[in-house]
């Protein structure tokens, strides 16, 4: 059977710096995904616990970019068109393995050839080494593909100047008793938009507000020309 989109998005969530807000992005987008497709396949490149795997268990899969078997199993899985989207969590401790390979291979060419839609989206942080990581993205992910998250967590709504040129999406912060509500393990972004139907709610709008900017990035990239 063919895809039935016209390209298969690869999503990769990423930072070199830990606790910037990467797996609950990672989260949001791998359940929006599954809810508006029906199908979706994540991969969980961490060291930290809790993970993307501990909290979807069911929609994902371990990888490995420490050694050369790992990335090439990995690389092989995200250059499929077979219409099923890909989410990377990927950690911090593997940004340098998992760019520099996506480097040399030139994964962002192969990937126009066989119709995949690579979308890489960086949490942005203050620090010099986020700055510099960004700037090492610019080099090797076309414009319109690389996207600066701006966690208001973290950045507090004080968007650093190395990133004020690219695309950015913005995850607004929620009451920290919120926030520690989402953050439990049992917790569904899209379970929760079901079982509490008041479109009135923080909550409620906050997923709504997020699940709207995906569908809109999901729909860019799979029908437009990335």
């Amino acid at each position: 059977m063919s895809p039935s989109f016209p390209r298969t998005p690869v999503y990769v969530i990423c930072s070199p710096r830990p606790f910037v807000g990467k797996t609950l992005v990672a989260r949001l987008l791998t359940e929006f995904l599954y809810l508006a497709r029906g199908s979706v396949t994540a991969f969980d490149v961490n060291v930290k616990e809790p993970s993307l795997l501990d909290y979807l268990p069911r929609l994902t899969e371990t990888a490995e970019v420490d050694d050369t078997f790992g990335k090439i199993q990995l690389m092989d899985r995200l250059i499929v068109h077979d219409g099923v989207a890909k989410v990377i969590d990927l950690g911090f401790h593997a940004f340098d393995e998992f760019f520099g390979t996506f480097a040399e291979i030139g994964f962002i060419k192969e990937a126009a050839r066989r119709q995949i839609a690579p979308v890489v989206l960086f949490l942005a942080d203050t620090d010099r080494n986020s700055a510099r990581a960004y700037g090492t993205l610019q080099d090797i992910v076309p414009p319109r593909q690389l996207i600066v998250i701006d966690n208001e967590h973290v950045l507090f709504g004080e968007l650093p100047r190395a990133y004020a040129q690219g695309r950015l999406m913005r995850i607004r912060a929620l009451p920290p008793f919120l926030k520690t509500y989402i953050e439990r393990l049992s917790f569904s972004f899209t379970g929760y938009l079901r079982s509490e139907p008041d479109a009135s709610t923080e909550l409620n709008q906050w997923i709504r507000r997020n699940y709207t900017t995906f569908r809109d990035l999901d729909q860019e990239m799979t029908q437009g020309r990335p």
